[in-house]
């Protein structure tokens, strides 16, 4: 922002006598006042009282008038200027618990009502304002002429609503549409429904025009609220070019919000130079007007615009408000504003600006030509900067379009953004990726991704999006303050320049970066008063400006009067006089100046003193130079920045062999000059340079005051070391002591056209200070061209320690052929300060792409210590070793040799990243305090390779260790290593290469500190292959090189087949260890010690029993493999019986030796052969093993063939000991095991954490891994779960199964872990333990599903987890609030205990399935996993699943598939414990699962729960009849089935196979079908009856079918009277079917509730007072129900459960209740309440008794107690138990309209046969195909309709989705299903946008989705 004016002294001293006069002014009116005041004290007392009064009521009405008269720009600076920067995530706020909302919109009677745009809800109420809810229906009749649309959406809570917002996005061919009225209902308190009479049109082109509108709610339907007009008139100012073409746009705020973006537009030509425009708007009434935002869209022909003022007339409130202006709204005027901020009365405040970045997707087509707008919104929605046009962008594929946006309101960090387009233009579609919001003032930026398209005719088809913060991605800037500059140039000819301005800022705490001033043509003229807004960081307070242009040419010259520098917050204010040229003709012929600092805030005025510079040339050859030379003095207060050397006091032609050069360099005083930084650009033909010396002193002062800084180096790019720019500091002090070596890494991107022939730029900013931008020229490793794609380029860059980098700024010059560049991280090592910084970019700095920077800023990912080791080197003979002869450094002044010693030490700085072995960074430094000698604290450089640098530099690649053998001591080698100073001064010496050294090491799995045994053998080949071992001794290389261990393993025995007992693998222990460690001081100790408690050698005796039945031996080699708790035998052929020569033949046992290392308890065995000769086909029986050391005796039953022609195929066996308990994954001892139930390995771990104390509970992960190439990763991921407070998991590995070795591009991985029960999940982390490039990952989405809480958080991630990737992170913390959380209801923990009978071939290998019926419904049906050896002979299996919360449990159905070479089964019991409960249930069969064994001859069985001995359901007979109508063809051919449901669950599907008729189902027969041993399902409610449509005939008429049960004597009539036929009715072959032969309860108006309260257990819990209570139910709210306290009878006791029972209306469902705690002696006065009161309730339970439904409402929350019943605790229902009678009085046929719509990818579409399940509270619709006639279903993008006739379902809680895989392309994509009740018109969404195809994704065919409204 800046203006442009004339100013001088006169004025300000007009405006100083102004406000003197004004002051004396306030003084006589004070007078005045007192003189009153003395003649109101002779007034009466009585007169006096009434003027009290009066004045009480005057000061009242003040108060009053002051409140209204609040100054919004005071009190809005005032809001900056209290701004707290800490993080405040307000998770636990009101406004984000979400809730639902029921939205109910009705359509008018009128022609044309109806609409087919896409229509958008926003509530305003007391906590905040939700953001734009979308009303999604593809239904055909939504939003039609005279149809209600019931919409339920999920937002945050807003509290009572005071409005809405609705409108439409005006696409589409019919997008008019006229609202009628809008009905919104809190579902958690349907008492509060909101009405909003609208009765008008949303429409561009009907109406006002208008397609949003702002509606006042009301409770009461027959009222009908009134809103507010405002008057606007616009005044467009007379001058040349003033008026405009464009459509204006105006948003008023006010106190109670705003009133939306409106047009404003009428039938008159508006808005043209001169002229006053009035438009009248109507609105809800905003209160007291703040500002309005006014701008256009820069559409027409002439769009500039010059605003003089705006007048609003508030017609309800009867107030007027002036918004002057004055200013262009124009893109080539002024600033180039095409919208303002104006505040009443034209108040000035500071405008906060948003650095907004609009990335563009890279897709095709993604660009748009439409007009693109943003809306930022504050925190809980109740601010918003209006819409904002994003002029000036290009929106092009793949390009970032950078914005600042300025507007008066504090909006950090935003809560969300919305943005859009209008739709126009000839490619108006658009990808948008993400927005990036960058508040300087708080230092936040924040990321909003998107990712998706704004088009009418991609995905959804919107055009504008909310989008929301991913928090993970929030980052922390530098925080920068608004600053108003003020210049004024000298009011004389010629004063004024064109040239641009540049200035730089100095406080007590730091510098500003150099800063460019807009240099348009009329800025800086004579006379003028130019303005600016600045964005300074806090710098403390300022002492010196330096202001200076770069132009020595004619008429750049500029005089410079003053500069005032004022911080818009806090006023405060600094001037900086000047009254001098900057002129290289005029004045001393600067142009560059430095400013003191004058104010009231400015202790001290520091001189401006002169300084005189002399510069000494060397006399070597070629010394002199023809380049321009600039320096820059560096002291105690600051520098002088960079000046040019131009103007010689003592030389014409400078800088000449053995010259001396003066310069006189003007500067605010330094103090102490520190350095001296001087050099040349490199430019010239001869601009080599020889600096001799540098000396320095104030003007005026003697010489012997002088600072000498001696140099003696090349400035020479083929010199020395290659630099043409140095520090030098005074002659006696080391350089290399006073400077830091910072070394800089920097690599660019792999990607096309990555490389750059600019020259980069680096600078960086510390804590203790910055440095200036460095050019890179000549880098350490010497490549031959720099920034080349792909390379690394190594830089150091010596210079003083500006302590812990926070930032730095890199770029290049943009110049050369190919200057673009594509930077993918920069790394800084400081070995000095042991750190490592690393910056990942990963982005292009090129003016053609992305954003078109050539210069950033960025942030260290992470900063990674360095290790630091000191290693002794002894100068010595010896090659290049430990003891080696050192080449001893050259230097020294003019050439001069001087001899200096070795270090001491030297620190060798590496990082340890992961696991990985230690990395050498690229340059070991000496240790500056431990250099000693005549050269102390020269740099000397350790290089390990035989290439070097210019600089005498290389890099250490790798560390190498030599082992000489057993008895020499290990020596660390460094191959080739050389210390080496840089040469001479005036030489150009390179070092001695040295020899290089490799050494071939075996690097073995970590396995702890102590070896116990090692396994050795050979393959048994070769001609000889016989061998005696005599021992092994194994070298175990100890951490950071310091020393080793040598383990003795001695044999002495044969390995050979032909002698001694034929073995040729041994088991050996240790016997002794030798340890060899390197002390501090170089010394090697030497310790040798036996091993005690070595393990034990045992014999083991190995029986085989061979079956006997017919073919059963084998003739194949045998082995085995035997497994204790403390190792393994290894595998061991069994090749010689010790009792028959020819092995397992049948009915054979077979006795073998087998000797190995105590083993333990041995608790399996591996058993296998080699499928080799003739007949390798064998029956085993059983194995028996008996340690004969001990006696131990261990059994393996098998009865299993080793064949691949017989059962299974297999020929591999793991048996497991009979009496061995293999269920150790039980929940109670899971703290010994890891997330993946493996036994912990403490050791392999990096760090030991602590045991987890606390529940522990299961997680599912679902990892999806992005397409992009490149994204997959071998590495470890790893979640850690937080949760409030402390509670964290440990770390949880989710390790992929065996087989798989990597996540893999556009995988879906499934996890299920067990961690620490967090409660309530507050963030996640997620990472890896990958450090290398390829370990990489791209992490697409994570899914966390907590069974225990019914909860699932899906985070849509899209980020890279890598090092040289995205942001360089290789772990993310997600917060919730990035997660959309979905119900998928509770599950509770259950250990499944299953039985297998101990009868001959009792075992199976088919698939075991179970359902479990309870009190509160039934399970889907769940696979018990086989894996691979359970449900074996006489085996118990224990599983640990998770079921929902449906007990106590009544029965269970179990079921084999019947598959598999063993498919028979026999079911002993199946024992279910509730880990929660601890309740234990029964479920005893004692029979076979077989169609050919047992009496049952079945594959399915149902048995009734044992709770305590208790058989919760009994066995019966049922009859079913079922009646075939009279209608005409009403007979059937098909297969027919039922289900019955009742109290109790159902029967699951019977066949109606054996009737009473020989032919069953014609017309008008009767059939009875019989169905004994079914266990009783108590009253029936419905059942569900189909066929298969096979036949001839198939279609059915069925009249009715009707169920008798035998054991309850009663019979069930479900009546039909319908067509289950294809060709009839409405196509359906399936019907459900109500029991009609009930009583029908019809509620009454009154019932009676039962309340239960219980009190908290808790200190101080009870109380003695009444408590009262109200219920809102579903159809209203219920009377005050008061709960009596009686001294006779206590209530409210601390953990008491107290009853009542009270009489009222019926409120319907109960969804909340509302609790108050008053006095009983019922006093309103607060005298009757001494102290603080309170009740600690737990849970109160609602019981209504006509239905018997219950409520329960936990809340655990202290009650105050009151006298007023304003002030109660509202408390939202937590659970219900429906009643049988409840649900079955609901089941009415409804007719669910289901649209599925398929996705947009390429093959999205599907052939296959489609099927859905809708599940509901009322049960589910059972499996239903979706099928049409004649139809080409689901294909890509589109979206199919079908209606199903279902029996009330209630509320829809999930929707399975799958296809049978049938047909030439099955795969699917689903994008969502969207399910609408006709009788309700409630539709649900359930989104789901995943592939179910076996080839992608995770391979599944089904998917269970959620809804998400």
């Amino acid at each position: 922002m800046r203006d442009k004016g004339r100013a001088s002294e006169e004025e300000e001293e007009m405006e100083e006598e102004e406000e003197s006069d004004s002051s004396e002014k306030k003084k006589k009116k004070q007078k005045k006042k007192k003189k009153k005041a003395c003649s109101d004290s002779d007034e009466s007392d009585g007169s006096r009282k009434k003027r009290k009064k009066k004045d009480k009521k005057s000061k009242s009405n003040d108060k009053k008038k002051k409140k209204e008269e609040e100054n919004f720009a005071e009190m809005y600076e005032k809001e900056l200027k209290e701004y707290c920067s800490e993080d405040c995530l307000e998770t636990e706020d009101e406004y984000n618990k979400k809730k639902v909302y029921e939205v109910v919109t009705v359509t008018g009677d009128v022609r044309g009502a109806g609409s087919d745009a896409k229509i958008f809800v926003t509530l305003f109420g007391e906590f905040g304002i939700t953001p734009k809810a979308h009303l999604t229906s593809k239904s055909e009749s939504a939003f039609e002429r005279s149809k209600t649309d019931v919409f339920r959406v999920r937002t945050n809570n807003v509290g009572t609503i005071r409005k809405i917002r609705i409108e439409h996005d005006n696409t589409s061919m019919n997008p008019s549409w006229f609202l009628d009225r809008v009905i919104v209902t809190d579902m958690n308190r349907p008492h509060l429904r909101f009405y909003f009479p609208c009765n008008n049109w949303l429409s561009k082109d009907d109406g006002d025009g208008l397609n949003v509108r702002d509606l006042l709610g009301t409770l009461n339907p027959m009222d009908v609220p009134k809103g507010n007009k405002y008057v606007v008139r616009v005044f467009t100012a007379d001058i040349n070019g003033s008026g405009t073409d464009a459509d204006v746009f105006i948003n008023i705020f006010g106190q109670h919000g705003d009133t939306g973006e409106r047009k404003l537009d009428n039938d008159n030509d508006n808005f043209e130079r001169g002229q006053e425009d009035k438009f009248t708007l109507d609105a809800p009434n905003v209160g007291k007007l703040r500002k309005i935002n006014i701008g256009h869209n820069n559409k027409g022909g002439s769009a500039g615009w010059f605003l003089d003022k705006v007048l609003i007339e508030d017609i309800g409130n009867k107030a007027n408000y002036e918004f002057p202006c004055h200013r262009w709204l124009a893109r080539n005027e002024d600033d180039g504003k095409i919208q303002r901020d104006i505040l009443v009365g034209g108040a000035e405040a500071t405008g906060m600006v948003y650095k907004t970045a609009v990335m563009t997707g890279d897709v095709r087509g993604a660009g748009t030509n439409s007009k693109i707008h943003i809306v930022m919104h504050g925190s809980k929605g109740l601010r918003n900067s209006g819409k904002v046009f994003l002029e000036g962008g290009e929106f092009e594929r793949a390009r970032t379009d950078l914005f600042n946006i300025e507007i008066a309101a504090f909006l950090s960090p935003l809560s969300r953004v919305s943005i859009g387009h209008d739709n126009c233009g000839v490619s108006s579609g658009w990808h948008c990726e993400k927005v990036t919001v960058y508040c300087p003032f708080t230092g936040i930026e924040q990321t909003f991704p998107c990712g998706k398209w704004l088009d009418e005719d991609e995905g959804d088809g919107l055009v504008e999006r909310e989008l929301y913060e991913m928090l993970s991605l929030r980052k922390k800037r530098l925080k920068k303050f608004p600053w108003s500059m003020w210049l004024w140039t000298s009011d004389m000819r010629g004063a004024g320049t064109d040239a641009a301005i540049y200035f730089q800022l100095f406080g007590d705490k730091g510098k500003s970066d150099e800063m460019k001033l807009d240099s348009n043509s009329d800025n800086f003229e004579a006379g003028q008063l130019d303005k600016f807004m600045l964005e300074l960081p806090d710098l403390g307070t300022y002492y010196k400006l330096r202001i200076w242009h770069e132009k020595r040419t004619p008429f750049a010259g500029w005089h410079l009067q003053k500069v005032t520098l004022l911080k818009t917050l806090t006023k405060e204010k600094y001037t900086f006089r000047c009254n001098r040229w900057l002129d290289s003709n005029e004045d001393d012929r600067e142009i560059v100046r430095e400013l003191s600092a004058e104010g009231p805030l400015v202790a001290e005025v520091i001189p401006v003193i002169k300084y005189r510079v002399t510069v000494v040339t060397g006399s070597v050859p070629g010394s002199g130079t023809d380049a321009k030379v600039f320096a820059s003095l560096i002291g105690e207060q600051g520098d002088t920045g960079d000046r040019m050397l131009v103007n010689s006091l003592t030389t014409t032609n400078k800088f000449e062999k053995g010259s001396v050069d003066e310069f006189i360099v003007e500067a605010v005083n330094l103090k102490q000059v520190r350095r001296v930084r001087i050099g040349h650009f490199g430019r010239g033909g001869s601009c080599g340079w020889y600096l001799g010396k540098v000396i320095v002193r104030q003007d005026g002062q003697p010489e012997s005051e002088a600072v000498e800084f001696p140099c003696f180096r090349w400035f020479d790019k083929n010199e020395d070391d290659g630099l043409i720019i140095r520090e030098l500091v005074p002659e006696g002090r080391s350089y290399i002591l006073e400077n830091v070596g910072y070394h800089i890494s920097i690599k660019t991107g792999d990607v096309p056209g990555a490389s750059s022939d600019s020259k980069v730029l680096i600078k960086m900013y510390g804590e203790k200070g910055d440095t200036k931008k460095e050019f890179l020229l000549i880098s350490d490793n010497d490549l031959d061209d720099q920034f080349e794609r792909g390379r690394t380029d190594i830089f150091t860059l010596d210079t003083r320690d500006i302590g812990k980098i926070k930032r730095l700024l890199i770029g290049h010059d943009n110049i050369g052929l190919q200057a673009g560049w594509h930077l993918g991280s920069v790394q800084v090592n400081i070995p000095v300060h042991g750190l490592q910084y690393n910056f990942p970019c990963n982005r292009w700095l090129d003016e053609g792409e992305a954003d078109g920077k050539v210069e950033i800023e960025v942030y260290p990912s992470e900063i990674v210590p360095i290790e630091i080791r000191d290693v002794p080197l002894v100068s010595g003979p010896g090659l290049w070793g430990p003891h080696c002869q050192l080449p001893q450094p050259q230097g020294g002044r003019q050439g001069r040799r001087e001899e200096d010693p070795p270090p001491a030490h030297l620190r060798l700085a590496y990082t340890r990243l992961g696991s990985t072995a230690p990395r050498f960074s690229p340059v070991i430094e000496a240790v500056p305090g431990l250099v000693c000698g005549p050269a102390a604290g020269r740099r000397l450089i350790l290089q390990p390779q035989l290439r070097c640098g210019p600089a005498g530099r290389c890099r250490l690649n790798k560390p190498q260790l030599r082992r000489t053998g057993a008895a020499s001591r290990p020596a660390c080698l460094l191959a080739g290593a050389l210390l080496y100073e840089p040469a001479a001064a005036g030489s150009r010496r390179r070092p001695p290469a040295g020899p290089a050294s490799r050494l071939g090491e075996s690097r073995l799995e970590d396995i702890g500190d102590i070896t116990e045994k090692i396994r050795i053998g050979h393959d048994n080949s070769g001609i000889n292959p016989g061998w005696h071992l005599d021992r092994v001794e194994v070298r175990r290389l100890l951490p950071n090189g310091k020393g080793s261990e040598k383990h003795t393993f001695p044999c002495d025995r044969w390995l050979s087949s032909s002698d001694e007992d034929g073995e040729i693998l041994r088991e050996l222990v240790p016997s002794e260890i030798f340890t060899e460690k390197l002390l501090k001081d170089g010394t090697l100790k030497r310790i040798n010690e036996e091993v005690e408690d070595a393990l034990e050698l045992c014999t083991y005796n190995i029986i085989v029993y061979t079956g006997d039945i017919f073919g059963c031996g084998t003739d194949a080699n045998v082995f085995l493999t035997i497994y204790g708790d403390l190792g393994d035998t290894g595998e061991r052929q069994l090749s010689s019986s010790s009792n028959y020569m020819n092995k397992f033949e049948r009915a054979h046992e077979d006795m073998f030796k087998l000797q190995a290392v105590d083993l333990g308890t041995v608790f399996k065995i591996l058993i296998r052969h080699d499928n080799s000769m003739p007949r390798p086909d064998w029956y085993l029986d059983r194995v028996e093993v008996v340690n004969e050391n001990t006696d131990d005796y261990f059994l393996f039953m098998c009865e299993r063939w080793l064949s691949t022609k017989k059962e299974d195929g297999k020929i591999e066996r793991i048996l497991y000991e009979k009496c061995y308990d293999r269920n150790q994954k039980s929940i109670e001892n899971a703290s010994l095991k890891d997330s993946n139930a493996n036994v912990k390995d403490k050791k392999s771990d990096e760090v030991e954490e602590p045991p987890v104390q606390g529940i522990m509970i299961p997680y599912h992960v679902i990892i999806t891994t992005g397409s992009e190439v490149g994204s997959d990763t071998d590495s470890r991921v790893y979640i850690i779960i937080s949760g409030p407070g402390k509670l964290r998991t440990h770390r949880l590995w989710l390790d992929l199964p065996d087989g798989q070795t990597e996540f893999a591009d556009a995988s879906v991985e499934k996890f299920s872990v067990l961690g620490l029960d967090v409660e309530d999940v507050k963030k996640v982390e997620v990472g890896h333990d990958g450090a290398t490039p390829e370990s990489s990952w791209l992490l697409d989405e994570m899914t966390i599903i907590v069974p225990t809480k019914g909860v699932m958080y899906t985070f849509v991630c899209k980020c890279w987890l890598a090092r040289d990737m995205g942001d360089g992170l290789t772990s993310r913390i997600y917060d919730i609030l990035d997660a959309e959380c979905v119900f998928v209801g509770l599950k509770i923990l259950y250990e499944i205990t299953v039985v297998t009978g101990d009868v001959p071939g009792g075992g199976t290998d088919a698939s075991i399935y179970i359902m479990l019926f309870g009190c509160n419904g039934n399970t889907e049906e769940m696979q018990l996993e086989k894996d691979g050896d359970r449900f074996e002979v006489g085996q118990t299996d224990i599983f640990i699943m998770e079921i929902p919360d449906i007990a106590p449990l009544r029965k269970m159905r179990v079921r084999t598939d019947g598959e598999g070479c063993r498919p028979d089964w026999f079911l002993e019991q199946i024992v279910m414990k509730n880990l929660t409960t601890q309740e234990v249930t029964t479920f005893t069969y004692s029979e076979w699962l077989s169609t050919e064994l047992g009496e049952n001859r079945t594959l399915e069985w149902e048995m009734p729960a044992v709770i305590n001995g208790e058989q919760m359901m009994k066995y019966t007979n049922y009859t079913v009849q079922v009646k075939t109508s009279d209608a005409k063809r009403a007979g059937t051919d098909a297969n027919l089935f039922i289900s019955i449901f009742g109290e109790s669950g159902d029967t699951g599907t019977l066949a109606l196979k054996k009737s009473n008729q020989s032919n069953k189902f014609e017309r008008d027969q009767m059939d009875v079908f019989v169905y004994t041993d079914i266990l009783s399902l108590g009253d029936l409610c419905k059942v569900r009856i189909w066929h298969d449509n096979k036949g001839f005939a198939p279609g059915w008429h069925l009249e009715y079918v009707e169920v008798e049960d035998s054991l309850m004597d009663k019979s069930f009539r479900f009546q039909c009277d319908r067509w289950l036929a294809k060709d009839e009715d409405d196509g359906q072959t399936i019907r459900e079917l109500a029991c009609a032969n009930n009583d029908i309860l019809e509620l009454k108006e009154r019932t009676t509730y039962n309340v239960l309260t219980i009190t908290s257990d808790l200190e101080d819990a009870e109380t003695k007072e009444n408590v009262w209570i109200i219920l809102e139910g579903k159809k209203g709210r219920s009377k005050e129900f008061l709960l009596e306290n009686s001294t006779k009878k206590r209530r409210f006791l601390r953990g008491a459960k107290d009853e009542f029972q009270f009489s009222s209306k019926n409120v319907g469902d109960v969804a909340a209740i509302c609790v108050g705690h008053c006095p009983k002696d019922g006093k309103k006065s607060k005298s009757s309440v001494k102290t603080e009161v309170y009740w600690h309730f737990q849970e109160i339970m609602i019981t209504e008794t006509e239905l018997s439904n219950q409520y329960f409402f936990r809340c655990n929350a202290k009650i105050p107690l009151r006298s007023k019943r304003d002030d109660y605790k509202v408390v939202e229902c937590t659970k219900v138990i429906e009643s049988f009678a409840s649900r079955a009085r609901s089941l009415v046929p409804v007719k669910y309209e289901v649209i599925v719509v398929t996705g947009f990818e390429k093959g999205a579409g599907t052939d296959a046969n489609v099927f859905i399940t809708i599940f509901g509270a009322n049960g589910d619709s059972g499996k239903r195909a979706l099928k049409q006639k004649h139809r080409n279903l689901f294909e890509r993008g589109r979206d199919d309709r079908f209606f199903l006739e279902i029996l009330e379902l209630g509320e829809l809680r999930k929707v399975r989705i799958e296809h049978d895989n049938t047909g030439i392309s099955p795969g699917w994509l689903v994008e969502r299903v969207e399910i609408t009740n006709s009788a309700t018109g409630v539709t649900t969404n359930f989104p789901c946008g995943k592939w179910l195809d076996e080839n992608r994704g995770d391979g599944q065919l089904w998917r269970a989705v959620f809804p998400r409204n």
